[in-house]
């Protein structure tokens, strides 16, 4: 009877899921090119149709914000395409840093139906 049941809502939600992708799943950091810097580098791949632009954020264990520089922390990406971001943190800083997520930005007025805003985490080992 559990199978049946798991059987019939994996069928019934797989049809819903509708993300964008991030990889890799576990960056790791390394010496930038400036005395005391760290970089990283992720890349977004949208597959959503109603989603263009994407949110950047890096989180400590307790999800408080951490500072960071990127060429953009907020990027246009159209659909089906992918986009490699460079994040770099001071030295300071990169022994707290736990997550880097990439999530979603819906416009308003975009649409009469409801959007859900996705937000996708690499954790740093």
């Amino acid at each position: 009877m559990k199978k049946l049941f798991y059987g019939l809502v994996f069928v019934l939600f797989s049809g819903l899921a509708n993300a964008h992708e991030q990889v890799p799943t576990y960056p790791k950091w390394e010496r930038g090119i400036y005395p005391g810097v760290y970089q990283t580098t992720i890349e977004i791949f949208n597959k959503r149709k109603d989603v263009e632009y994407y949110e950047i954020g890096l989180f400590d264990e307790e999800w408080k914000p951490i500072y960071f520089v990127a060429d953009y922390k907020v990027i246009q990406l159209k659909y089906l395409s992918s986009a490699s971001i460079d994040i770099f943190v001071a030295k300071d800083n990169v022994e707290r840093v736990e997550y880097v997520c990439s999530r979603s930005k819906i416009r308003k007025g975009t649409s009469t139906r409801p959007a859900i805003s996705s937000r996708i985490c690499s954790r740093f080992k």
